[in-house]
């Protein structure tokens, strides 16, 4: 009775589980391909090098080294409207400022869940970007057409700069959890732009990928962009004839080259009127915290007769400070009777307009320098 029970349990070959596809008849005789998937393209972003950044995926950029980042995501959409920003520029060459006036935006894309913005604009020099040259707006939240009306300054800017400079104003939308996301830009040539004359532009936003034309011309503004790497410094001097004595006024600096890890410096500023006069001759500001463009508005006397005057040298010297350790050298300008170009201007001037304020802007270089820091 048992062998009639018997189960034979051996599966036997495997057979494959017919497909509802294979019931129906194919209308083609050539097997369908499905079409390769879109890849995403890279925009590549402009480095505070001049470089390219590339190897971020999803056209993630990289942002700035002071903890702002912003993420680009390329749409589908190549023609995606990004919206239009409306601002106005001046250069006041007696002062060596250029006034930025971020006025408004208009129908800006929307960044968050909400369907709105966050937006603020982050403006840069090119070349040479860095924190040093770097200005934002206030942040205005949940709207698509901001209006900030708000004037921002560079201070130091020469007439050689407004022919080289071009000036970088970017939109990025803020968002406290995550990475600011970058919106668009808009791009200025700064030697169209006349001394004295407000001009108003009303620009739409792009999303520019650097090309091989703006690093060739990188390049070859590169000695410029290094003679500038370490700052500059806005003096004031005044021989005042009552009192027998030289006013020396540290007013600002602009655009300092960064010596601390955060990317920024604690800057102050030493001077020495040579030669050496004993304590009398040394002088030195505050320190003025986590900044590159430190205004320090503080005036120095030196009791000096008019005639030893024009024998001595004025040393000037910016410094970063560091707390406990040596600080760090950024740069120096030496003013007197061996100087040339327009720090020996500066000084015959003083000489010549006696008890008139006269104020220069000067280009840091290594003069002042430890004999550590100097170049073999």
């Amino acid at each position: 009775m048992q062998e009639h029970f018997a189960i034979n349990v051996c599966p036997g070959p495997i057979l494959p589980i017919p497909q509802i596809s294979d019931f129906f008849p194919r209308f083609h005789d050539y097997p369908c391909t499905p079409p390769p998937p879109r890849e995403k393209k890279i925009l590549k972003e402009e480095t505070f090098n001049g470089e390219t950044s590339g190897g971020y995926k999803d056209g993630e950029r990289r942002g700035d080294n002071d903890g702002e980042r912003e993420e680009i995501f390329d749409s589908d959409d190549d023609d995606t409207y990004l919206g239009t920003l409306e601002f106005s520029l001046l250069f006041d060459q007696e002062n060596n400022c250029l006034h930025c006036t971020i006025h408004k935006a208009k129908g800006l894309k929307a960044m968050d869940s909400n369907g709105l913005a966050d937006p603020y604009v982050k403006l840069h020099l090119l070349p040479g970007a860095s924190k040093a040259n770097k200005l934002r707006t206030k942040t205005l939240k949940n709207t698509l057409n901001p209006v900030w009306n708000e004037t921002l300054v560079y201070h130091g800017i020469t007439a050689a700069d407004m022919t080289t400079k071009t000036l970088r104003l970017c939109v990025c939308d803020m968002d406290r959890l995550g990475r600011n996301e970058f919106i668009g830009e808009v791009r200025v040539a700064l030697k169209k732009l006349k001394e004295g004359e407000s001009k108003r532009y009303n620009m739409g936003l792009e999303r520019i990928a650097q090309n091989k034309e703006s690093s060739n011309q990188t390049v070859e503004q590169g000695a410029l962009v290094a003679e500038e790497e370490r700052g500059r410094i806005l003096v004031s001097l005044c021989y005042n004839i009552e009192k027998g004595c030289l006013l020396v006024g540290i007013i600002r600096c602009a655009h300092l080259a960064a010596m601390d890890s955060n990317g920024y410096s604690d800057p102050f500023v030493k001077i020495m009127l040579q030669p050496d006069m004993g304590k009398k001759s040394k002088y030195k500001t505050s320190v003025k915290k986590k900044t590159l463009n430190p205004e320090f508005n503080e005036e120095f006397s030196y009791e000096v007769s008019l005639d030893h005057l024009a024998k001595k040298t004025l040393e000037i010297s910016v410094w970063d400070y560091d707390l406990g350790m040596s600080n760090d050298f950024i740069g120096g300008v030496e003013l007197g009777i061996n100087a040339s170009g327009q720090r020996l201007k500066h000084w015959f001037e003083c000489l010549k307009n006696k008890g008139k304020k006269v104020e220069h802007w000067h280009t840091l270089t290594q003069q002042g320098a430890p004999s550590s820091d100097k170049p073999d």
